[in-house]
């Protein structure tokens, strides 16, 4: 599971130093219906303390039965903090700054590039072995440091 964490925040750093990176429910369901085939992987991030949000719950219902239809690798991420951490995001959000929505994050490879990164290889997998356990949304969780 370890290595799984790893390669899935790797990814999240490479995919945004790279401009690959879709960030906030909105904006991800914007992307989907313009580019479906582009996302390779959708991670849904909540923390313990807004499972009871039932908007934010239909928002990633609705957002893991698209995913399913057309066949993109999804995750369910804990650890909001270490998301933030990792993306850059400021740790207090001050004055008129308003902290990105980090609930939704799309993995987009376009069709005109053969990005491969070993994080998206390792993911990938992961996600289709946890289909293959029955496991159709895997979960995985992002320790701070």
């Amino acid at each position: 599971m370890q290595t799984v964490t790893a390669a899935v925040e790797e990814l999240l750093v490479a995919a945004q130093r790279q401009d690959r990176l879709t960030v906030g429910v909105y904006e991800s369901a914007k992307l989907m219906n313009v580019d479906p085939d582009s996302v390779v992987l959708c991670l849904l991030a909540i923390d313990e303390e807004e499972e009871d949000d039932i908007a934010l719950q239909i928002h990633f219902t609705l957002i893991q039965s698209f995913c399913c239809d057309n066949d993109i690798d999804i995750m369910r991420v804990s650890g909001m903090q270490r998301l933030a951490q990792l993306l850059g995001e400021p740790t207090e959000v001050q004055g008129t700054t308003e902290a990105r929505d980090l609930h939704c994050l799309l993995v987009t490879n376009p069709h005109s590039d053969a990005w491969k990164s070993h994080g998206l290889v390792e993911v990938a997998s992961y996600c289709e072995e946890s289909r293959g356990n029955n496991q159709w949304v895997p979960y995985i969780s992002l320790q701070e440091r």
